[in-house]
């Protein structure tokens, strides 16, 4: 997680300016797989999964993903990750660095086919502790109460930010799976 926010912030104040003045920035990406389940030991809970392109994976699945049972050899699994991460300067008086992150999980009832969503939001609130236009740099104080420097990729950012200004960072992550059975002669 710290090369993440280490690699966002370094595009952090690359971001566009918004309504305020203050520099923000959002971007997401998702990955969509789809694979058969190719081998299955229930007893064991050791499934084998062929992708698309043929390789395989085998995994225990965890304690947490139930109905295991009602899924045999055939069936499709179709999952999505999604990972965003958003970035705000704000003026914010008073307010320091802090940390706090919220998930939750969601699962098929017991006898259906397996499915899940899962969500995990972690947000930092990190305060622009100096500016330096000459050298495009700034650096920010976190909760933990490190000062890291970084290099704006916009300097005209840097210009828009000032010493005391905070920085809100964002990042969720989800995942949704289910299980698609498969009828006999598909």
């Amino acid at each position: 997680m710290t090369r993440l926010i280490t690699a966002v912030l370094a595009l952090g104040l690359a971001a566009t300016a918004t309504a305020q003045d203050k520099p923000s920035l959002f971007q997401s990406r998702s990955t969509t797989i789809q694979a058969v389940v190719e081998a299955i030991d229930h007893e064991a809970r050791v499934v084998t999964l062929r992708r698309a392109d043929g390789t395989t994976v085998t995994f225990t699945p965890s304690p947490e993903v139930r109905n295991l049972d009602q899924v045999k050899v055939g069936d499709i699994l179709h999952a999505e990750y999604t990972q965003s991460v958003s970035i705000r300067v704000a003026s914010a008086e008073g307010v320091g660095p802090g940390a706090g992150e919220i998930a939750g999980i969601a699962r098929t009832e017991e006898g259906e086919m397996p499915g899940m969503v899962a969500v995990d939001t972690q947000m930092i609130v990190a305060t622009v502790e100096a500016i330096d236009l000459e050298m495009n740099t700034y650096k920010l104080r976190f909760p933990d109460g490190s000062i890291n420097e970084y290099v704006a990729m916009n300097p005209e950012n840097l210009r828009m930010a000032a010493v005391g200004d905070i920085v809100m960072i964002e990042i969720t992550e989800t995942i949704a799976a289910v299980v698609e059975e498969v009828s006999p002669g598909e």
